[in-house]
């Protein structure tokens, strides 16, 4: 990174994983802020490099010190789940904009969304301009998300980018590995009613994230995923031989449907193959794990 960009002040919305491995991958120099709504995660933050910032998305008037304090802004929170009349929006965004707007607004903000905003498309190869189809609440709050990064940037001059986010895995991940769900037994679907799934291994999500910032395009749109093209039977088949445990059963779409949870049967209602060439023309990515194959053998 060029020694003119070093002196940043980046803040990291959502210091989870992902923002920890964001924070590990920045160059020495840059100077991290992380907001927790957590007072008794501050120690760790600041064992990784991080200055903590007490703040919490769902209580805005706690947020009023963001305001001008960082020239880059790292945005990975979730939409909020609390109930709510309008339930498609995403409030904890739209807080934190409304905060950015007071005082000189940052030069680039990247956004994590998910790649679930498509919807199913039937196992086509889906590129960033592909109509919006969002089954879930989820997905629908991440299009209104999505709809206020993008018109905050050009209302305000700040250059934003949204990454379009699958399946994140790692090994020391929690919940990073289909290990868990493999020894448990928990079935997958015939291979004539299955899905294609989408992955990105989490260090490579960093590394576009970091990428985002300083080359993304004004109100950009990237797929940020891997290039396998796998259905979610063979993921699972792929990652029970190398680990030596016994391939899931299959089942059937009906079967699935009465003994699996809600939330397991909306990813196998879901087919799509993202295309991720903008993010490695555009933002340069090169993947350190192109495959989840490379990925879980690593």
């Amino acid at each position: 990174m060029p020694s003119r960009f070093r002196r940043s002040r980046i803040l990291v919305v959502g210091c989870g994983d992902v923002g920890l491995r964001v924070a590990r991958a920045l160059p020495r120099g840059v100077r991290v802020l992380g907001l927790t709504s957590s007072p008794a995660r501050a120690p760790q933050l600041r064992e990784r490099g991080i200055t903590p910032l007490h703040g919490n998305l769902d209580r805005p008037a706690t947020l009023g010190r963001l305001a001008g304090i960082a020239d880059r802004v790292v945005h990975l929170a979730p939409p909020s789940t609390e109930p709510s009349t309008q339930w498609w929006r995403d409030r904890r965004t739209a807080a934190l904009l409304r905060v950015l707007r007071r005082r000189s607004a940052p030069a680039a903000l990247v956004y994590a969304s998910t790649s679930g905003v498509y919807g199913d498309c039937g196992g086509a190869q889906v590129a960033e301009h592909r109509t919006l189809a969002p089954h879930t609440p989820r997905a629908q709050r991440r299009v209104d998300a999505e709809r206020l990064v993008r018109h905050f940037g050009r209302a305000s001059g700040t250059r934003t980018s949204v990454l379009r986010i699958p399946g994140i895995y790692a090994s020391d991940r929690v919940g990073g590995t289909p290990r868990e769900r493999l020894e448990k037994g928990t079935p997958v679907l015939e291979a004539g009613e299955d899905v294609y799934t989408n992955h990105i291994h989490a260090d490579d999500l960093a590394r576009a994230v970091i990428a985002a910032l300083w080359r993304g395009r004004p109100q950009r749109v990237y797929n940020a995923s891997d290039d396998s093209e796998l259905k979610m039977g063979d993921y699972f088949d792929l990652a029970a031989d190398l680990y030596g445990l016994p391939r899931p059963p299959r089942v059937s779409r009906g079967a699935a449907q009465d003994s699996l949870p809600v939330v397991l049967l909306s990813f196998m209602s879901e087919s799509r193959r993202l295309d991720n060439r903008r993010m490695k023309t555009e933002l340069r990515v090169r993947l350190r794990h192109p495959t989840v194959e490379s990925g879980l053998r690593a």
